[in-house]
């Protein structure tokens, strides 16, 4: 099976479940901004990784347990709206790279320049060789 087709239903799961995320209506899940970031899918399109990050969520654990409650509607509705002889299994993993994108960033624009005056570095050019 070539990769390219693989590529190609990630990327179809990832956006059909985008959509279906939205009808889920268990509040451990309606009370967070999800966003699917990626979605792995075997070889023999029996299980997909699905990684999900979440903004604005107190419980995390809490999110985890309500997409695997709802992961049996997931499926199916997947599987009536993807045409594939398997529809696979759906697997959540908590993805924080956002977050932490968001976090990195934050100190970023927080740092304050250094005082040349007192810094004990010595530039390439301000040496005497």
């Amino acid at each position: 099976m070539s990769s390219n087709r693989i590529g190609r239903i990630n990327d179809e799961i990832q956006k059909e479940l985008s959509a279906l995320l939205r009808t889920v209506k268990d509040p451990r899940v309606t009370d967070c901004m999800l966003t699917i970031t990626h979605v792995d899918t075997t070889s023999d399109l029996r299980y997909a990784r699905i990684y999900v990050s979440a903004l604005n969520c107190p419980d995390e654990k809490g999110l985890l347990k309500g997409l695997k409650s709802a992961a049996g509607y997931l499926r199916h509705e997947l599987g009536s709206r993807i045409d594939l002889r398997y529809t696979p299994e759906l697997q959540f993993f908590v993805d924080d790279s956002i977050a932490y994108g968001a976090h990195i960033l934050d100190m970023l624009n927080h740092v304050k320049p250094a005082d040349p005056r007192n810094a004990d570095i010595v530039l390439p050019e301000d040496r005497e060789d």
